[in-house]
């Protein structure tokens, strides 16, 4: 193929979302790639014969950002959510590259999140000891409280992602509004705990002693309320 061929301009509508670039853009980062391999001339492409589209049956949403790592191979600013879309177009483009990059990017910003504790696990140690304890709105997360005893401790509106409470005494805790999403509960005591409005999404509860345990959290699907309901009759 001449150099004059590698630099031409190709239409794309993916998913009904129109792009343009070149075929050195879609070869030369990741020429191992599905995209890579479309545009290798080895393959019959689907082509729109009166506007020139090759026709790519994908949602176009992320699109534009896989162009872009393709340009320049920088990783887009996303919210997890959108980095969950963005690896699953990436698997199907098989771009290995944009995939590492994508998991090095969120793995950073969990180490951040847990740097950002506002306490340590000494810090609750100390403050346990004292009568009545209360974490209002405050940040905790990726903290290690495993095997505690927490028990009447207030939580409410604190942000307690990825806390490890496995084997700690929660017993009568309040976890109102809290964000608990990603921490682990394994057979945690959380006997009468209220758990109002409380976000468990991806939470770890087996084994835990939820007995008379206020369950009406967000994000709790319906295998993790059956798992519930298994547990307290347990």
């Amino acid at each position: 193929m001449k150099d004059s061929d590698l630099s031409s301009l190709i239409r794309l509508n993916i998913g009904g979302k129109k792009f343009c670039t070149t075929i050195d853009t879609l070869t030369r980062r990741e020429p191992d790639s599905m995209l890579a391999a479309m545009f290798s001339g080895r393959h019959t492409l689907c082509l729109d014969s009166e506007k020139g589209y090759v026709f790519v049956d994908r949602d176009g949403k992320h699109f534009r950002h896989i162009l872009n790592w393709l340009r320049d191979g920088v990783v887009p600013s996303l919210t997890d959510s959108e980095y969950s879309e963005l690896i699953r177009e990436a698997e199907y483009y098989q771009l290995l590259g944009l995939i590492e990059g994508i998991n090095s990017v969120v793995s950073k910003r969990k180490d951040n999140e847990e740097s950002c504790a506002e306490l340590t696990r000494t810090d609750i140690i100390k403050c346990i000891q004292s009568e009545r304890v209360r974490f209002r709105g405050v940040n905790l997360s990726g903290l290690d409280l495993s095997k505690l005893d927490l028990s009447f401790v207030d939580f409410s509106f604190a942000c307690l992602k990825n806390v490890f409470f496995s084997r700690a005494n929660l017993q009568c805790a309040k976890f109102r509004d809290v964000d608990a999403e990603g921490s682990i509960f394994h057979n945690a005591t959380l006997r009468e705990c209220e758990f109002t409005s409380a976000n468990l999404r991806g939470a770890l509860l087996a084994g835990a002693n939820l007995q008379s345990a206020n369950l009406q959290g967000k994000y709790l699907t319906s295998f993790y309320i059956l798992l519930l309901i298994l547990l307290m009759r347990t």
